[in-house]
Parts: C-alpha cells; sequence; structure tokens
C-alpha cells in the first residue's frame, strides 16, 4: 500500500536500537583487530584495517554535519529561526563531527524522539500524528543511508582485505572472524534497513512488504556482493596489483555519476565526495543512482559482474596452478559460482514478482533546493530525498 498509515512503532524502535548495536560491534572489533595486527608486528595490515575503519566514519561524519548544517535554514526544522539543530550551534555541530560522534547523535536524537512518539502516553489531543511518524522515518532514512555510506567505505572493503589476509598469508584468528561476522551482518542489516526506511519516508511509493519479498531482496544482495567480494579476494591472492583494477572500476563509476549529472548535495565540493562515494559502491553491487529506468545499465553491469567473478578463480587456477591444493581453492570457487547464480535468480524473482509497484522515487531531490509550497505541506525530513541508492 502507498504510505498515508505508516507509523514509527515499537517495532521499528528496537530496531534502530539493533542497528546501533551491530554498528557499535561492527566498529569495535575491526579496531581491535588493527591493535593485535599492530601488537604482532604486522604494521601494513593493521594500517590497512584501521584506515577503512577511518575512511568510513570521516565520510559519514562530512554528509551528516552537511545535513545538520542544510536543516538548520529551513524553517520546518528550525522553526525558530536560532539556528539550533539538536539544541546545538553550528559550532557544537562542527566539534561533534570533528570528534566523529555526529552519527551518535542522530542515533540519541532519533531514539529520544521515536521513544516520545511511540512510548510515552500523551497528556493531550496529539496533532499531525502522520507528520510526526513521517519526520520519524525521514531522521530514520537519513541515518540508514549514513550507515550505508560506512558499510560500503569500510564494512565491505574490510571483508576483502581480511579474506585477502586470510586466503593468500595463512593468518587466521578468532578475532578476525569475529570481525568478518561482524562486517557481514552489518552489510547485511544496512541495506535491508535503508531500502525500508527509504520507503516507508516517502508518501508517494509504496511500501517495501515483509516477508517473503524481503528475504528475496536480502538474499539478492547478500548473494551477489558476498560473491563479488570472495572473487575480488582471489584476484588479490593472484596479485596485489589487483587493487589497480579496482581502481578502474571505481574511476569508471565515478565517472558515470558525473556523466548522469548527479544533483544530490547543496555544494559542488560535497557533490564531487558523492561521486567518489557512489563509485566505490558500484565496485560491490548496483544501484539506481538517478532514481530513473536503469534496466539496460542493471543488465549490463551484472554481465561485467558475472565475468569478473567467473574471471577470478579461472585466472588463478592458470596463473597459480598450485592453489588447487589448498584447502580454500574449490570451497571459495564454489561459492562464488553458487552466490553468482542464485544472487541472479533472486535479482530476477524479486523485480518480477516481488517489487513493490507504484509512482517510482524522483530524481535526486536536493536538500535546500524544495519549493516553498512544498514545504508546507510536508515535514522537513520526509522531504529529504536522497534516493541516490534505489538498490
Amino acid at each position: 500500500m502507498l504510505q498515508t498509515d505508516s507509523e514509527f512503532t515499537r517495532t521499528r524502535w528496537i530496531c534502530t536500537v539493533i542497528g546501533l548495536g551491530f554498528y557499535l560491534v561492527d566498529i569495535v572489533t575491526d579496531v581491535g583487530l588493527a591493535v593485535k595486527y599492530f601488537l604482532v608486528g604486522d604494521l601494513v595490515w593493521a594500517g590497512l584495517t584501521l584506515l577503512f575503519v577511518v575512511v568510513g566514519s570521516a565520510a559519514t561524519q562530512v554528509f551528516s554535519y552537511t545535513w545538520y548544517r542544510d536543516d538548520m535554514r529551513k524553517p520546518l526544522a528550525n522553526p525558530g529561526g536560532d539556528g539550533l539543530i539538536c539544541e546545538m550551534n553550528r559550532g557544537g555541530l562542527i566539534g561533534l563531527h570533528v570528534m566523529q560522534t555526529g552519527i551518535f547523535t542522530r542515533y540519541y536524537d532519533l531514539l529520544k524522539a521515536g521513544y516520545r512518539a511511540v512510548f510515552s502516553k500523551p497528556l493531550g489531543p496529539v496533532e499531525c500524528p502522520r507528520d510526526v511518524h513521517l519526520a520519524l522515518f525521514g531522521r530514520a532514512t537519513d541515518l540508514s543511508m549514513l550507515k550505508l555510506f560506512e558499510t560500503f567505505l569500510e564494512s565491505v572493503p574490510q571483508l576483502v582485505l581480511q579474506l585477502y589476509i586470510m586466503l593468500g598469508h595463512g593468518h587466521r584468528s578468532i578475532l578476525q572472524c569475529i570481525c568478518m561476522v561482524g562486517s557481514f551482518i552489518n552489510i547485511a542489516w544496512a541495506i535491508v534497513d535503508y531500502r525500508r526506511c527509504l520507503r516507508r519516508s516517502l508518501p508517494q511509493v509504496r511500501e517495501m512488504p515483509s516477508g517473503l519479498p524481503t528475504f528475496v531482496y536480502l538474499l539478492y544482495k547478500l548473494l551477489t556482493i558476498t560473491a563479488h567480494i570472495l572473487s575480488l579476494s582471489l584476484f588479490l591472492v593472484l596479485s596485489p596489483y589487483s587493487t589497480l583494477g579496482m581502481a578502474v572500476v571505481w574511476l569508471a563509476g565515478t565517472l558515470w555519476a558525473h556523466w548522469v549529472r548527479t544533483d544530490f548535495c547543496t555544494s559542488k565540493g560535497l557533490e564531487r565526495l558523492y561521486r567518489i562515494v557512489v563509485g566505490v559502491v558500484l565496485i560491490f553491487t548496483f544501484f539506481n543512482v538517478k532514481g530513473q529506468d536503469t534496466r539496460w545499465p542493471m543488465a549490463v553491469y551484472y554481465v561485467l559482474f558475472v565475468l569478473v567473478n567467473l574471471s577470478g578463480p579461472l585466472l588463478l587456477v592458470l596463473v597459480r596452478p598450485e592453489v588447487n591444493a589448498t584447502e580454500y581453492f574449490w570451497p571459495v570457487t564454489l561459492l562464488i559460482f553458487g552466490g553468482t547464480v542464485l544472487g541472479l535468480v533472486c535479482l530476477l524473482l524479486y523485480y518480477t514478482v516481488c517489487h513493490p509497484r507504484g509512482r517510482s522515487l524522483q530524481a535526486d531531490e536536493v536538500d535546500g533546493h524544495m519549493g516553498q509550497e512544498r514545504e508546507t505541506e510536508t515535514p522537513d525530513n520526509m522531504v529529504r530525498v536522497r534516493n541516490f541508492l534505489q538498490l
């Protein structure tokens, strides 16, 4: 159904707490693993492990602060015109984000407002309850998008790195396995959480159905991303210079985002950063960058995707035939082939049978560029249509 009666429920509030827990576990285990590498003298691995954490966190802080700054200028988000958001001025927000705590501020703000809406008993008549719930979903969507940034800048590359260390160098530890499991769970949670939050925050589109459609969608994303991560890991085992190939894919994705003229941010500098992030995400999965019909670009992407996945094991056997004797090669190869086939089957099943039909999302509306008429009709956080990830 269309989003006319969506409510920010107690279940949604609890899911937000769970998402925060997964995020914390992922970050803590990654930092702990970096420290362990450092203590045993593996300085390169320690530096790379920590680098992904820093890059992912820094990028999300930049976007989080910019969105807060833009909200300060809007009458619905800042009706008093006092330049305060979350009871903080611009200087306070800068300090929070420099300390890398902006995303936790957003969690606190959402959980506090959500608790008042779904747990506290109202003392009198509640005005515009629909607007309140839509605004909460708008905040949740902002937060889930930031987590998605962090996921593809930190958790996914972290999995590739740790798999390379494990397969290429035989280095295994319990903490390393915990770190990989934490990253995998964080990826799964972030993808589905963003998808559902985005569709619920927009009244003009149909809600993503629960149950089988969500399960099929999750399988499609996890199977294809996992198969691709394993294939890229084998390329790294073949040669660390395979990172140059990944850089070429990133550059192609960034140039594509520039070519389609994404209009996501309020400044040219931040738009360039956004397109860089787009390029990183496109290394691992396809998404609709402009909210338009992308049937053919998606088809081309997944044809190349299959070729890359099949090439990883094949090249490793041809160039380094001794890997046939390793204990990991054939299980990993079967996972790559099986994940690729089943993932694409789930993709076709989802978009032919399970995908909600209805009006499509508009293309990349930008904060601060909304018309006055629209701002008077809907809550500020709800009209923040950051739909760059129609995954």
